[in-house]
């Protein structure tokens, strides 16, 4: 008798388990769903983006860099960027990365790319402290004023930084920066499902990020954002 019911106890914990990993993952893909489809709509073309009116600047997200070389994810986002802001999108353009380490500066690679691509260094604002998306739009909107905006990354993770940026208040559309195939790319969507995720928790919470600080609108010179890490600077 005892071993009978030993038996129908682990049975029930078993199904239990069942039910509540089923339940994860119909959670997960129901928020990933969700977010996709909320912000499907504000993805646009590089031409339907530059006849937007009042943009008060182009937000390109950070993707990693190789010493003062942009990786090829990050070079295509400023490629996108820079054709924006030559094509009248805005006339200024917001890098947002990590610059969190005295030998990783994200940012100040991006605007020197810029730079040399013709875009000028006072229509250029760094944010040194853009550690996640989440943190980037957090700062675009509290730190920079930015209030209608245009976001500059691949696809994949296009869908879940116009969600953030909805949800944190911006007007904000998208262009896709993804002209070609990436290594790893199939590790990355699966991360971004279980991003998603994190992000949907995140703007229902809303944490501060890592650093706040005084304001620097967007409206004025991005020279104020400059150090003395780059010689272009």
């Amino acid at each position: 008798m005892h071993k009978i019911y030993t038996k129908n106890k682990i049975l029930r914990v078993f199904l239990i388990l069942i039910l509540l990993g089923v339940l994860s993952v119909v959670v997960v893909l129901g928020i990933n769903i969700y977010i996709k489809s909320s912000s499907n709509k504000k993805i646009l073309s590089l031409e339907q983006a530059a006849t937007l009116e009042d943009v008060e600047c182009i937000l390109v997200l950070g993707a990693g860099v190789w010493g003062d070389r942009p990786t090829h994810m990050l070079e295509d986002r400023l490629n996108f960027g820079v054709a924006l802001y030559k094509n009248g999108a805005s006339d200024r353009i917001l890098m947002s990365g990590d610059h969190g380490r005295n030998n990783y500066d994200e940012v100040n690679v991006m605007k020197d790319y810029a730079i040399n691509e013709g875009v000028l260094s006072s229509d250029i604002f760094m944010d040194h402290a853009g550690f996640s998306t989440y943190e980037s739009l957090y700062r675009a909107r509290d730190i920079f004023e930015a209030k209608k905006i245009i976001i500059v990354t691949q696809e994949y993770h296009l869908y879940r930084a116009l969600y953030v940026a909805d949800k944190l208040g911006l007007e904000a559309y998208g262009v896709a920066s993804n002209p070609r195939e990436y290594a790893g790319q199939r590790s990355r969507n699966i991360r971004e499902v279980l991003a998603r995720v994190k992000d949907f928790l995140y703007v229902i919470i809303k944490p501060e990020p890592t650093y706040l600080g005084d304001s620097i609108p967007v409206s004025g010179d991005g020279n104020v954002t400059n150090d003395n890490t780059s010689p272009k600077n």
